[in-house]
């Protein structure tokens, strides 16, 4: 049964077109407004007709809650208010977390997200539903296909282990060292290798057709990413994208064919978005490396916009998630001069976004949203928060030297 179901609730923040002699434009309101129950991993996607679809987890905790379930939302094109939200799966009894959403080459809606089979994140079973879009047009997607993903990680550890060994005789005795070890003893079972794996960033389709779907394993603190050349139908595993800490890669494409993950560094300081680089369409990866883009243990995501710039959603401190800032960059994530804060208040929580550009040319962020301050006598409520901007709303910011900013970039 659908719980909390409440209509949307519309902020607008600044209001005017991208051909206007205003200001860029720039659009808040919720997906989800704030309420009790812990909300948080939205995906947003825009559907053939124009109107975006939204999914998100939702229940009384994460992996530890068994009554997480997915749930969407659909904001028709034109439109100033989303639906009211939708049931889109629920594995009773077990946890459904960090969904995303994609379309294939035939325009169909497909939702992958993990199910946390004993409460821990290193039990994820990858699963999958799809749904045509033609004639739909309200209410939940009317799915007819789905099932689960599997994928076998066969160099996992042949990748992994030299490089975590190499850490590990470099630690001193401790709790750091305890669970590197850990780490490295797990390499050799099977059952961890294939199990774990887990989406948070938008799927990339290259110029050939094949979907690249990144993951991560909080089992291993690694990247990985699902390759499909059959649009969805079949999936392989590639190399693992090896660093200290890098998880939940963002996949975008330069002109030149090569492929740039950033991802949330869950690794030792400094707090730096860690990148990686695949030159053979997503097969193998160079070594994640930190970059100069701080990153408080947060979810970033990147996408290339068609004029050839790219931008980046993220929380752009070493402490925290209390602000959200667009980055644009004019030289393929070499530097990134102009910056523009999206959330910014001390006690809130404003995390994981999810970045589209949408066939308008318009920005489409949804995030993760935590009210600064509670009402009085209660908790901070959580909702999913959506924003749409003309990139010219980051562009009009001040530039700023696209080297390293310090301890708040």
């Amino acid at each position: 049964m659908l719980r909390h179901a409440v209509p949307a609730v519309v902020v607008a923040l600044s209001l005017s077109s991208l051909t206007s002699a205003g200001p860029p434009r720039f659009e808040a309101r919720f997906v989800l407004p704030p309420q009790d129950q812990h909300v948080h991993s939205s995906s947003i996607v825009e559907l053939p007709n124009g109107d975006l679809f939204a999914v998100y987890y939702r229940g009384s905790g994460e992996r530890r809650a068994d009554d997480v379930r997915l749930e969407g939302a659909r904001l028709a094109r034109g439109a100033g208010a989303w639906s009211a939200p939708f049931p889109v799966a629920d594995s009773p009894g077990f946890p459904d977390c960090n969904p995303i959403a994609f379309l294939d080459a035939r325009g169909q809606l497909s939702v992958v997200w993990p199910a946390i089979l004993d409460n821990m994140w290193e039990s994820a079973l990858l699963r999958y539903r799809r749904a045509p879009t033609a004639a739909w047009t309200a209410g939940a997607p009317p799915w007819n296909a789905g099932g689960v993903i599997l994928l076998r990680p066969d160099n996992l550890k042949e990748k992994t282990e030299p490089f975590a060994r190499s850490v590990l005789a470099s630690l001193p005795a401790g709790r750091d060292r305890d669970e590197l070890a850990q780490l490295i003893e797990r390499l050799s079972d099977t059952l961890y290798n294939r199990l774990g794996w887990m989406p948070r960033a938008h799927a990339l389709r290259l110029p050939g057709g094949r979907l690249l779907l990144p993951l991560y394993s909080d089992t291993y603190s690694v990247g990985l990413v699902a390759i499909s050349d059959d649009d969805g139908a079949t999936w392989r595993a590639s190399d693992p994208i090896v660093s200290l800490g890098g998880v939940q890669p963002s996949l975008v494409r330069r002109k030149d064919g090569t492929i740039v993950a950033y991802m949330r560094d869950n690794g030792p300081p400094p707090q730096r978005a860690i990148v990686a680089e695949s030159r053979d369409g997503g097969v193998s990866w160079s070594q994640g490396v930190d970059s100069d883009i701080p990153n408080p243990g947060s979810s970033l995501e990147v996408v290339a916009l068609r004029d050839g710039s790219w931008l980046m959603v993220l929380n752009d401190t070493e402490n925290g998630r209390a602000r959200l800032s667009a980055w644009l960059s004019n030289d393929e994530g070499r530097t990134w001069p102009r910056r523009r804060a999206i959330e910014d208040s001390p006690g809130g929580s404003f995390s994981y976004p999810s970045v589209i550009q949408t066939a308008d040319g318009l920005v489409h962020v949804s995030y993760s949203y935590v009210e600064p301050a509670p009402a009085a006598g209660g908790r901070r409520r959580e909702a999913i928060r959506h924003v749409m901007l003309d990139p010219a709303w980051v562009s009009e910011a001040p530039p700023r030297d696209g080297q390293r900013q310090g301890k708040d970039g």
